[in-house]
């Protein structure tokens, strides 16, 4: 039972890591456009480097809010079912 649960707590850690994956990336790419932009115009404004992400962020969701969904509904059923089935042993 031990051995099930630590499985599951694996597999959920690895599926968030799944599922953030393309916000963290739009974050670092932009980020890094960002910082090139101000290393090479030596511009160093505070602003310039969270408005930018927050807007990659907040499409990327939007992009892929549905596929995210999905997964999570899907995962939620699978942990839902092996819970069930280890409280019936």
């Amino acid at each position: 039972m031990e051995s099930v649960l630590t499985e599951l707590a694996a597999t959920a850690l690895m599926k968030v890591l799944i599922w953030s994956a393309p916000a963290v990336l739009a974050g670092l790419l932009v980020g890094f456009m960002i910082s090139l932009f101000q290393a090479v115009t030596q511009i160093q404004e505070q602003t310039l480097t969270f408005v930018p992400k927050i807007i990659a962020v907040f499409v990327v969701l939007l992009v892929t809010g549905g596929w995210m969904i999905g997964e999570i509904q899907l995962f939620t059923q699978d942990t839902y079912n092996a819970v069930d089935s280890l409280v019936r042993h």
